[in-house]
């Protein structure tokens, strides 16, 4: 393995108070424990939710560069590793592509992953990642599990006591494990430094007749370290890339060979460095010369042979020349890929917002951001970060397009505007206060989509900045990328409130008060889809007797929500004309069979009598409801009923009397609350009950969030909840 690279952000993570020594001799004694060919630690610091990577082992750092900062949300191996406290495993180059597509764009090779946490049995510290070739095995072996946890679980314990002020001595696990270099050790090269050929006195290799070999080579043989720094190179070599060997050493090919500069070559490079494959490639060496490459991975970097190739046909050479003098990209290709797959992950608007301005602006050099959008002729400030007064940029909100401004007539022509300082700005626009917000360039980047303007990204920068063509270029098309995202964030944006809207308006806006009775209700959408759904619930307050219902429509979409919506009004307006609890099922059954709708519904009735103690009970095809006596005993209730309302017009749903006494709680609820592929649905009830009985004395609405709590908190919600929790009161001196 090569150099073990520091990372530069460690003050704020509790891995700053050990030295990059322990975490570069864990790192090198986890990769050599299970012949990985790379790694990386990462730290979590202590005030914001992102891995930060600490050290990288056996590829250069520039290979990572995109996962530098890792949000503990994003969908990469170390952050889900973190987030399920478990070791992630990903098989090869399928697997990542399926699993992690942000991964799989910006490095599509051959190659094994598995990442860990770094935590305690209290505390996450960070996590770790190792890679192999893509030759190892599909599965880790049991032997390969166990070395990477318990190393693992040795270094979290470091971390552990390093945060508790107790700072051990630095032991012989320290060191760096042989043939490993620590963070604190510069690179020593590849394997061509070492002695390769020749024979000395008792067997010694002789390093002088290993030369002269090397010399008499007929092909050029040149080493790199893992960072693809020249560390050795034969006249040969140096011949045929027409470069004297003592420039080439220490500098990477790409860039002390002028016409190796094409991005393709350094690409081969990282393909046989990250898969451990042997790589070829030719590559024309002007005016008319081409060369053939084979490069040879191994654990300490990369031999390259180099031979002049056989006759090449091609279309159109590559671009072979650059400038020696060009500043390095503003942005890398696998940034570009990273930032790309970034923003296909975005949902919302202000998901649009935050990635601009957590990946884009810094990658660009930019000190703050706005995002504007365009509608009904005027600007709308979406979302800005960096600005020290927020009244800066919400002067633009509502700004009608007419207006002769940078940012209005960015989206009204379609053109990006540079100012490179702010006397530019104050020539093109007298009289007009554009360079108050403290910063002193900007770019003004339209964001067309599909052909339309949906807004403008304003990006400004803490010094004069001239804007290259390269750098206009780039911020050009990381802005047709923006737009993109932005316009579907926006049209969810509006399908998300339509949604909420349309919910408010199908559920209760508040529960009535009723005699006798304490009740309490929840509703959470779907998290996919329109976020809307056919779960409902209802308190009437009837006379003589007041009832609750709760139903659950097929599908979460507008369609079950419509549906929902004319039942509920339909059980409302049957209990009011005082049908019994059977006649309201049998009703409404025959209310949804003539609608001829396709859908079927849940559904729980009960007409409540709280001063008798009371209730009778219908059901139609409802998960059973839970009873919870004063003493904390929870039992699921054992109801007769009938099948799913919408399937059967002659179906019957007889009526159940259920006793309830002063004290008790009812929960009714719909599938969403308990379903779960991997758990029995007798299971979950069960579970759910436990969890009532454990919490029942709780006032109403502290148990209500204490029974959705884990449904209310998960990412993802494949259907619909609704919870009505009934507590009889105690009778007068009960």
């Amino acid at each position: 393995m090569g150099a073990v690279s520091e990372g530069e952000r460690s003050g704020r993570a509790p891995g700053s108070r050990v030295g990059p020594e322990v975490l570069s001799s864990a790192l090198a004694a986890m990769i050599d424990a299970v012949g990985a060919h790379s790694g990386a630690v990462y730290l979590l610091p202590d005030d914001e939710p992102v891995l930060e990577m600490a050290v990288m082992a056996g590829l250069p750092r520039s290979f990572a560069a995109p996962w530098e900062r890792v949000g503990l949300g994003a969908q990469i191996p170390v952050a889900r590793a973190v987030r399920e406290r478990r070791l992630v495993w990903v098989g090869g180059e399928e697997e990542m592509a399926r699993s992690y597509p942000r991964v799989g764009m910006v490095l599509p090779y051959s190659f094994a992953l598995a990442a860990l946490p770094l935590a305690t049995a209290s505390k996450v510290y960070g996590a770790v990642f190792v890679t192999w070739p893509g030759s190892h095995a599909p599965e880790l072996s049991d032997r390969e599990r166990r070395e990477l946890r318990t190393g693992c679980e040795r270094l979290a314990l470091r971390l552990e006591r390093a945060a508790a002020g107790n700072r051990p001595a630095r032991s012989g696990a320290d060191r760096p494990a042989a043939g490993h270099v620590g963070a604190d050790q510069p690179a020593t090269g590849s394997g061509a430094d070492q002695p390769i050929a020749g024979s000395g006195d008792a067997g010694t290799p002789d390093p002088v007749e290993a030369a002269r070999l090397v010399a008499r080579l007929p092909y050029g043989l040149c080493s790199l370290d893992p960072a693809g720094r020249v560390v050795f190179a034969n006249e040969a070599a140096a011949d045929l890339f027409g470069v004297p060997v003592d420039e080439l050493l220490g500098a990477t090919l790409w860039a002390s060979v002028p016409w190796l500069s094409d991005p393709m070559y350094e690409e081969r490079h990282r393909a046989a460095s990250i898969s451990g494959n042997v790589t070829s490639f030719v590559a024309l060496r002007p005016p008319s010369d081409w060369l053939s490459f084979r490069l040879y991975p191994g654990t300490t970097g990369i031999t390259v042979r180099v031979i002049r190739a056989r006759t090449v046909s091609v279309t159109s050479p590559p671009d072979a020349v650059r400038d020696d003098d060009a500043p390095p990209p503003l942005v890398s290709m696998s940034q570009a890929l990273s930032l790309a797959g970034a923003l296909t992950e975005t949902v919302s608007v202000q998901d649009v917002v935050r990635l601009v301005a957590e990946e884009i602006a810094p990658a660009v050099g930019s000190g703050a951001l706005a995002l504007l959008g365009v509608r009904a002729g005027r600007l709308h400030v979406l979302g800005h970060h960096g600005y020290r007064d927020p009244h800066v940029v919400e002067r633009f909100d509502r700004m009608p397009l007419a207006s002769p401004t940078p940012g209005t007539q960015a989206v009204t022509h379609g053109v990006p505007a540079f100012f490179g300082s702010r006397s530019r700005v104050e020539q093109l626009y007298p009289g007009r206060e554009f360079a108050s917000d403290g910063f002193a360039a900007w770019a003004y980047l339209p964001l067309i989509a599909s052909g339309r303007p949906v807004g403008v990204c304003v990006l400004a920068y803490a010094e004069p900045h001239d804007f290259s063509t390269h750098e206009r270029a780039v911020l050009t098309s990381l802005a047709g990328l923006v737009a993109q995202a932005l316009d579907r964030a926006l049209l969810y944006d509006a399908k998300h409130r339509l949604a909420q809207g349309l919910q408010a308006a199908l559920l209760p806006h508040s529960l009535p008060s009723l005699p006798g009775v304490e009740a309490s209700a929840r509703y959470l959408p779907a998290s996919r889809g329109m976020e809307i759904g056919g779960d409902f619930y209802d308190l009437v307050p009837s006379r003589p007797l007041p009832a609750a219902v709760i139903g659950d429509v097929q599908g979460h979409n507008v369609t079950a929500a419509g549906l929902m919506g004319q039942l509920r009004t339909a059980v409302r307006a049957y209990t009011t004309v005082g049908q019994e609890p059977a006649e309201v099922m049998r009703s409404t059954n025959r209310l949804m069979i003539d609608l001829g709708t396709d859908l079927f519904a849940s559904c729980l009735y009960l007409r409540l009598d709280p001063a008798r103690g009371r209730a009778v009970v219908a059901r139609a095809g409802h998960p059973p409801p839970l009873l919870r006596t004063p003493d904390g005993r929870v039992r699921a209730l054992d109801l007769a009923g009938g099948p799913l309302l919408g399937i059967d017009p002659e179906a019957t749903y007889p009526g159940t009397e259920i006793e309830l006494s002063p004290g008790c709680v009812l929960a009714l609820y719909t599938d969403g609350l308990i379903e779960s592929p991997e758990v029995d649905i007798e299971d979950a009830v069960a579970h759910l009950g436990r969890r009532l009985g454990e919490a029942g004395d709780l006032p109403l609405e502290e148990l209500a969030d204490e029974l959705v709590g884990h449904e209310a908190g998960a990412e993802e919600r494949t259907d619909d909840v609704a919870l009505l929790l009934l507590r009889v009161a105690a009778r007068e001196g009960g």
